[in-house]
C-alpha cells in the first residue's frame, strides 16, 4: 500500500489523459502498555506472516488487552503477542504448532476465551452451550464421533467450539449435539448472542440478587449477620471473573481496572462498606456486560460481510450439477447459478445474460448488466437471468474476502488520536493509583480524620483510576465509521485515513476515467492534405502499437469504417506528447499541435481549424510529416453524469476548493472544468506536472486529497495528503496502491465518505471531552464525600458505555 507517509512512487506505465498518447515510466518507541492501553502499533497491521489470530471473548476495557499480552508474553515458547480491543483479536507468533494449540487455555487462565480466528480448511466451526467441564467436551466428541456420516470432530471445553467435518446438513448436526445434552450454533450466528445470553447474565443476576436481599433485609429487621452475607455472597459471585482476572493481571505487572475494581471491592468489605463493596461488584458486572455486548455489535460491523456469500455453490459436472462447499470448488469449475441466488465465487459468466445487483461490493444499488465475458463477484445477488460461471478464484481469494480482509486490517491501525490518548493513559493511570494511596494513608497519619474515612475516599479514587471511557473513545469510532464504509463500498485503510479525509481542505480530480467517461471518440476529422480515409489509415497504423483511451477511440472509429490499416515499422511513443513511426518509408508523427511546433513544423495552414475546435472543448491529433500537417483528429470525452452531483454534494459537505487535473490545453480544460463544477483546473500537464501542481496545492497551506484510478496516478496519489483510487472492484492494484478505495467505477460514494469522516472526527471529538469531563468531577466530588464508592464505579462504567454507543451511531449513518 502507498502512503502518504512513505511518499513511495511507482512506475506508471501508461496515463489516460486523452490527449497524452504515450507516457514512459514516471518514477519520478518502545512499546508501552498500562492500564487500558494496549499496543501501540500505529501503522502496522496485527497479523504478519508466521502469526495466527484469534478472536477474543470476555474484554471488559482496554486494560484487558494489555493482561493478555503481557500473560502470554511471559510463556515459553511465545514469541510475541499483541491483542486489539477495537477488533477483539489476538495476534500470537510461536516457536511450534503446539504452542498455538495451548493458546486457548493461556488465555481462558487469565480470565477470558479464545477462539481460532480461522477454521481448518473443509471443517465447520459451531459455538457449544451448557459445557461445564472438560469431559462435556469428550462426551460430545464421542456420540459425534459415532456418526458414520462424520469424517473427524473436536471439540474444545476452554473454548466451547466445535470443528466438525462431515456430510449431514446444519440441522441435523444441531440435532445430534442436543442427543448429547447440549445446544450448538453455527459460528456467527446467534450462538454468538446465545453465549453472551447464558453465562454472563446469569452470574450479574446472581450477585443482583444477593445484593437485593441483603439490601430489602437491612430494612426488614433481619440480623445483620443475615445481611451481611448476603452482601458477601453478591461479592463472590460477581466478582468471581475480575478478581481471577485481576490476579493474573498482577503477576503480569499490569494495572488494569479488574485490579483496580477488586481492591475497592475488597477495601470495602475490610473497613465494613459490604453493600458498597456488593454494589461497586454488580454495577462492574451489568457494565462490562452491556459494553461487551456492544463491543461485538461493533466488532461484526465488517464480520457480516462474511454472511453474503454462500456456503455451497452448484458445480456442473459430467455426472450432472453437483451441490459441493465454496471451498472445495476449484479455480476452472463451472458453476450453474439460479434467478436469485447469490453468486458463491468470483467468476467470468461463460453463459447467460442477466442484471447483478453488486451493492455488497461497490455499494451501487442500481443492478448492472452483464453477459458472456463479463466478471462477476462473490456475494452479489442474481437477479433474473441463468448462469454459467468458470470460477476464476478460490474461496479464500474472492473480492470479498479481500475486503473482509482489508478492513480489519485497519481496523486494527491506531490513529493517531488513539496512539496520543494511549501514551496519556500510561501516564495518567499510575499517577491517579499513587495518588489513591497515598489518600489512603497521609491524612489520617497527619491527624486529618480517620482511616475508614479516608480509606473509602482513597478506594473511590482508585474506581475512577482507570480511564476506559477515554482510551475506547477513538478506536470504537473509528472500528464503526471503518464498518460502515466497507458495507456501502468505499475501504478506508486505516484511522489515519479516516482522520486525514475529515480535514480535508481540497480534492484534486484526475480528469480522464475520473470526472470523465474516460471512452474518448472521434468527433470530426479533417484531410488537409489527401482524403480522410488515408488519413484515418495512418493515425490507425500508428496508434495500433498503442493502448491509450485515444488510439482505442481513433482505431475504434477507423474499424467501423471498414478502413485497412497501412504497412509500417519503426513504431516508438514520444513520452507525454504522442507516438511516430515509418509508413511506406516516410516517417509519419501522431500527437499534440506541441509535438510539431518543437519540430518547426508550420501550423499556419490548419490554425483556425485548431483554435475553433479546442474552443469547442475537444482533444486533438495532429497526424503530419516533419514537413507539413496531413490533417486532424478531433476526440473528445464526455463528463459523467454522475460527477457535477457529487461535486455538487462536496461543495455541500464544506469542501472549499475542487481541482482538476489534465494534459488538456488550457480551452478544453477550461470547459470540462466548467461542465464538471470544478472551482480550479490545471492544464497541459505532463505527467510528471500532476505531482508537482499536488505540491502546490500543499504549499498554499491545504490538506489535499488526489482522486485517480490507483494504476495510473499512483506517484500524485502518494505525493497528495490522502490518496483516493476509483473502481478498485476492477483492479487489484486499485485496492493496493491508495488510502481509500471507492470500488465503484465513479465518484457516487465520495462524498458520503468525506461526510462520514467528518462526522467520525466530531463523534471522537464529544467522546474524549464527555470523557474527561466526567472523570474530573468524578474527582473533584470525591474529596467533599459527595461522590460514594458506587457512584465513582457507575461513572465509570457508565461513561465507557455512553462513549461506546455514541461510537455505535456510526454504524447506521447512509
Amino acid at each position: 500500500m502507498i502512503t502518504t507517509e512513505e511518499k513511495k512512487t511507482t512506475c506508471c506505465s501508461t496515463k489516460t489523459e486523452p490527449d497524452v498518447q504515450e507516457s514512459s515510466c514516471c518514477s519520478s518507541p518502545k512499546e508501552e502498555t498500562s492500564c487500558c492501553s494496549s499496543s501501540t502499533e500505529t501503522e502496522t497491521t496485527l497479523k504478519t506472516e508466521n502469526e495466527r489470530e484469534f478472536y477474543i471473548r470476555g474484554m471488559d476495557c482496554p486494560s484487558c488487552a494489555a493482561t493478555i499480552e503481557k500473560g502470554l508474553s511471559k510463556k515459553t515458547g511465545v514469541q510475541s503477542a499483541r491483542v486489539n480491543y477495537g477488533t477483539g483479536k489476538l495476534a500470537v507468533g510461536a516457536e511450534n504448532s503446539g504452542v498455538y494449540e495451548s493458546i486457548p487455555n493461556e488465555v481462558k487462565k487469565l480470565g477470558f476465551e479464545a477462539v481460532p480466528a480461522t477454521q481448518k480448511k473443509g471443517y465447520e466451526t459451531y459455538r457449544i452451550v451448557g459445557m461445564d467441564c472438560g469431559s462435556c467436551a469428550m462426551t460430545i466428541e464421542k456420540h459425534m464421533g459415532n456418526l458414520a456420516a462424520v469424517e473427524d470432530v473436536s471439540v474444545s471445553f476452554s473454548t466451547g467450539n466445535m470443528q466438525v467435518r462431515h456430510g449431514l446438513s446444519q440441522e441435523e448436526i444441531l440435532k445430534e449435539v442436543k442427543k448429547s445434552g447440549f445446544e450448538a450454533h453455527p459460528e456467527s450466528t446467534s450462538g454468538e448472542e446465545e453465549v453472551a445470553k447464558t453465562k454472563v447474565p446469569s452470574v450479574t443476576m446472581g450477585s443482583g440478587l444477593f445484593l437485593a436481599l441483603g439490601f430489602i433485609g437491612s430494612f426488614t429487621g433481619v440480623q445483620e449477620l443475615l445481611v451481611t452475607v448476603m452482601y458477601a455472597m453478591a461479592i463472590a459471585i460477581g466478582g468471581y471473573k475480575p478478581a481471577k482476572a485481576a490476579f493474573y493481571a498482577i503477576r503480569s505487572k499490569s494495572l488494569d481496572m479488574n485490579v483496580l475494581m477488586a481492591s475497592a471491592a475488597i477495601g470495602a468489605a475490610i473497613i465494613g462498606e459490604w453493600f458498597e463493596g456488593a454494589m461497586v461488584v454488580f454495577l462492574f458486572a451489568v457494565g462490562n456486560m452491556l459494553q461487551d455486548r456492544s463491543m461485538e455489535k461493533t466488532r461484526d460491523s465488517i464480520r457480516s460481510l462474511m454472511d453474503l456469500t454462500p456456503a455451497k455453490a452448484l458445480v456442473k459436472t459430467e455426472d450432472g450439477i453437483t451441490e459441493k462447499k465454496v471451498e472445495e470448488v476449484n479455480i476452472g469449475d463451472t458453476l450453474v447459478v439460479r434467478p436469485g441466488d447469490k453468486i458463491p465465487l468470483d467468476g467470468e459468466i461463460t453463459s447467460g445474460t442477466t442484471s447483478i445487483n453488486e451493492a455488497p461490493i461497490t455499494g451501487e444499488s442500481m443492478p448492472v448488466d452483464k453477459e458472456t465475458g463479463h466478471t462477476v463477484y462473490a456475494g452479489t445477488l442474481n437477479e433474473n437471468g441463468a448462469l454459467e460461471v468458470r470460477v476464476t478464484t478460490l474461496a479464500e481469494d474472492t473480492t470479498i474476502a479481500k475486503i473482509i480482509h482489508l478492513v480489519e486490517e485497519a481496523q486494527e491501525k491506531k490513529a493517531p488520536t488513539e496512539a496520543f490518548i494511549d501514551r496519556f493513559a500510561a501516564v495518567y493511570t499510575p499517577i491517579v493509583f499513587i495518588l489513591a494511596l497515598l489518600v489512603m494513608i497521609v491524612p489520617p497519619l497527619l491527624g486529618f480524620g480517620g482511616w475508614g474515612e479516608w480509606v473509602y475516599k482513597g478506594l473511590a479514587l482508585l474506581v475512577v483510576a482507570c480511564p476506559c471511557a477515554l482510551v475506547i473513545s477513538t478506536p470504537v469510532a473509528i472500528v464503526s465509521a471503518i464498518g460502515n464504509a466497507a458495507k456501502h463500498g468505499v475501504l478506508i485503510k486505516g484511522g489515519t485515513y479516516l482522520e486525514k479525509a475529515g480535514a480535508l481542505k481540497a480534492i484534486a480530480f484526475d480528469k480522464t476515467g475520473t470526472l470523465t467517461e474516460g471512452k474518448p471518440k472521434v468527433s470530426e476529422v479533417f484531410a488537409f492534405h489527401g482524403n480522410k480515409e488515408e488519413l484515418l489509415a495512418v493515425a490507425a497504423t500508428i496508434e495500433s502499437q498503442s493502448s491509450h483511451p485515444i488510439a482505442e477511440a481513433i482505431l475504434s472509429y477507423t474499424n467501423e469504417r471498414n478502413i485497412n490499416l497501412k504497412e509500417g515499422d519503426g513504431f516508438e511513443a514520444i513520452a507525454g506528447k504522442g507516438a511516430k513511426g515509418t509508413i511506406e518509408g516516410t516517417q509519419v508523427f501522431a500527437g499534440k499541435p506541441k509535438l510539431f511546433e518543437e519540430m518547426g513544423v508550420s501550423l499556419q495552414e490548419s490554425e483556425d481549424e485548431i483554435s475553433r475546435l479546442q474552443k469547442e472543448g475537444n482533444t486533438l491529433v495532429l497526424v503530419g510529416t516533419r514537413e507539413q500537417i496531413i490533417g486532424v483528429i478531433a476526440v473528445r470525452d464526455t463528463i459523467r453524469d454522475i460527477t457535477v452531483k457529487a461535486i455538487e454534494r462536496l461543495k455541500h459537505t464544506g469542501m472549499k476548493e475542487m481541482v482538476m487535473l489534465t494534459g488538456d490545453n488550457e480551452g478544453t480544460a477550461g470547459i470540462i472544468a466548467k461542465e464538471a463544477g470544478v472551482t480550479r483546473h490545471f492544464a497541459e500537464l505532463m505527467p510528471e506536472d500532476k505531482v508537482t501542481a499536488i505540491q502546490k496545492l500543499q504549499q498554499e497551506g491545504k490538506q489535499v486529497a488526489m482522486v485517480g484510478d490507483g494504476i495510473n496516478d499512483a506517484p500524485a496519489l502518494a505525493t497528495a495528503d490522502l490518496g483516493i483510487a476509483m473502481g478498485g472492484a476492477g483492479t487489484d492494484t486499485a485496492m493496493e496502491t491508495a488510502d481509500i478505495v471507492l470500488m465503484a467505477d465513479n465518484l457516487e460514494k465520495l462524498p458520503e465518505t468525506i461526510s462520514l469522516s467528518k462526522k467520525a472526527l466530531n463523534i471522537i471529538k464529544q467522546n474524549i471531552w464527555f470523557s474527561l469531563l466526567t472523570k474530573a468531577a468524578a474527582l473533584v466530588l470525591i474529596f467533599p464525600g459527595i461522590l460514594t464508592l458506587w457512584m465513582a464505579v457507575l461513572s465509570d462504567t457508565g461513561a465507557a458505555l455512553v462513549v461506546i454507543l455514541n461510537s455505535m451511531r456510526l454504524l447506521k449513518q447512509n
